[in-house]
């Protein structure tokens, strides 16, 4: 890929919703998935990222993305909006199935190159969180852990809440990188396009 080309995240679009991996589309080029409990802004962060108000939907009611939801950025180049997890208000069954689908969708699918986690900053790395990013590592994946929702807190306390969690991430042993992140305010969407390019092998990661 030429080192001089950049993604533009505003032509993402829509192209599939699907229950599991058998439904998505060919296992080929590269994908970058964004994981989170149900109510960490992950649609808010797809929609902030690719400057589109309703790309990724959002909602009041967390956990309302219960399929795999995939946005092309141009040929072979995706982005995965994967089901949220957490306490979401379901029924157990369907969040049973989420579950079945995101695990089988990060253990077998070949072109995924990276994963975003993202994490209420007020609320960083709970149990469900601390798997996963154990898995991606184990799986040589690199993750961006990203803290959304940086603008409840003042920049003191937001400076001290992104180095007490990259100091927690160093227990992971891998490739992990800690961001503040914020939808609203838009922080952190730079740092965010820095490493996606990256993993899309456009940019040199200099971070």
């Amino acid at each position: 890929m030429p080192d001089n080309k950049l993604i533009n995240y505003q032509t993402a679009k829509f192209i599939t919703s699907a229950p599991n991996i058998t439904k998505l589309p060919p296992d080929e080029g590269i994908e970058i998935a964004f994981a989170g409990r149900s109510n960490a802004g992950k649609s808010s962060a797809l929609n902030t990222l690719t400057r589109q108000r309703a790309l990724a939907r959002t909602s009041k009611t967390p956990g309302r993305t219960q399929l795999i939801n995939v946005f092309e950025l141009d040929t072979g180049e995706r982005l995965i909006d994967l089901p949220g997890y957490g306490f979401a208000k379901v029924p157990l069954e369907v969040k049973e199935k989420w579950q079945r689908s995101l695990s089988e969708y990060l253990q077998k699918r070949d072109s995924l190159k990276g994963l975003v986690i993202l994490m209420d900053i007020r609320h960083p790395f709970k149990e469900t969180d601390q798997e996963l990013i154990y898995w991606a590592v184990s799986c040589d994946l690199p993750v961006l852990a990203l803290l959304t929702k940086a603008d409840k807190l003042k920049q003191g306390a937001r400076k001290n809440m992104v180095l007490q969690a990259q100091q927690a991430a160093i227990a992971f042993n891998g490739d992990v990188q800690v961001e503040a992140f914020s939808s609203l305010k838009r922080i952190g969407v730079d740092k965010v396009e820095h490493k996606l390019n990256s993993w899309f092998g456009y940019a040199p990661d200099a971070q």
